[in-house]
């Protein structure tokens, strides 16, 4: 998807999850990366294990059952990975990903957006959103409802189109490279969507038809027929404007368009606060595509910080 050399994917043993480890798989083996399978146990069980001094036969046990399911998931794989490891832990699935993400190094995290339930009950909301929330590198959500590729090529037939929603402020131009490296390299359309939202509190219907329908359209307009100008020959790209809440938008127009990876970014407050990614969660509540999320780009934050302190000075 982008490129990359080490590729985490926390799986929970679900269907959810062989669908995520066949795309990290295809990913890997196209970029020639490392593959870092993670399992979570519950820390009760490992608390009984131990007390009954079979902690590392529960380890052990857990590898051999992380072994057969990607043998059987990747059965058939067209390219050997270079590298496959695997990795246990014990506690919270949230915290444990992003541990293990920080300390492997991983330059992507390939997970589902739904698992299993019981006591392995890995992917649910609470926990993607904890991820979505604090990662610092990119992470691909893939829908519980998707078997997966069984070779890059299967990700032109899925994808199709790649959407990514931009604002026209500066804050979207990170993740509006990435979509246009991925579409280039699938050989697929990039669609550029700006969302015009409904305006909450407006003086008279007067001045709500001047405010939403006259100048934002046309100021929108302008900028993105200069973002479609901007890309390289001969790059496939078209720009749609929509109005509605902006993760119901992105959702249908994905829907309509056939867009098979929505790429959004989680951003940041301009005082440097935690992302709340409520729209990107929510399109992954709503949507029935792959999500690509980029986090802030380290350099960016800080100017955008920068320019917040220094706007807060002069007012």
């Amino acid at each position: 998807m982008i490129s990359s050399t080490s590729v985490l994917c926390p799986i929970d043993f679900s269907e959810g999850s062989q669908s995520a480890l066949r795309y990290a798989g295809v990913i890997a083996a196209h970029f020639g990366a490392r593959v870092t399978v993670l399992t979570v146990n519950d820390p009760l069980l490992t608390e009984a294990a131990e007390l009954a001094g079979g902690g590392a036969r529960l380890r052990d046990d857990t590898i051999r059952e992380m072994e057969r399911f990607c043998q059987q998931t990747l059965d058939g794989a067209p390219q050997p990975f270079r590298d496959l490891h695997f990795e246990v832990a014990s506690g919270k699935p949230a915290p444990e990903i992003l541990r293990v993400a920080r300390q492997s190094g991983c330059d992507l995290i390939v997970m589902a957006s739904h698992g299993s339930t019981g006591f392995r009950k890995l992917f649910f909301g609470s926990t993607t959103e904890r991820v979505l929330r604090e990662t610092t590198v990119p992470m691909l959500v893939t829908p519980s409802s998707d078997r997966g590729p069984a070779k890059f090529d299967d990700l032109k037939g899925t994808i199709r189109r790649v959407l990514v929603p931009v604002d026209l402020m500066g804050r979207t131009s990170d993740h509006q490279g990435i979509g246009q490296q991925v579409a280039k390299a699938l050989t697929v359309p990039l669609l550029l969507l700006h969302i015009i939202e409904p305006v909450r509190a407006v003086p008279s219907p007067q001045a709500a038809l001047s405010h939403v329908e006259t100048a934002p359209r046309y100021r929108v307009e302008e900028a993105l027929k200069q973002a479609v100008a901007a890309m390289p020959s001969p790059a496939r790209c078209e720009a749609l404007i929509a109005y509605g809440e902006p993760a119901e938008e992105i959702a249908k127009v994905a829907n309509d368009r056939g867009a098979g990876l929505i790429v959004m970014g989680q951003q940041s407050s301009p005082a440097g606060g935690p992302r709340m990614g409520s729209v990107t969660y929510r399109v992954l509540c709503l949507a029935h595509s792959l999500v690509l999320t980029i986090p802030p780009i380290p350099h960016a934050v800080e100017q955008r910080q920068r320019r917040f302190e220094g706007q807060a000075v002069h007012d």
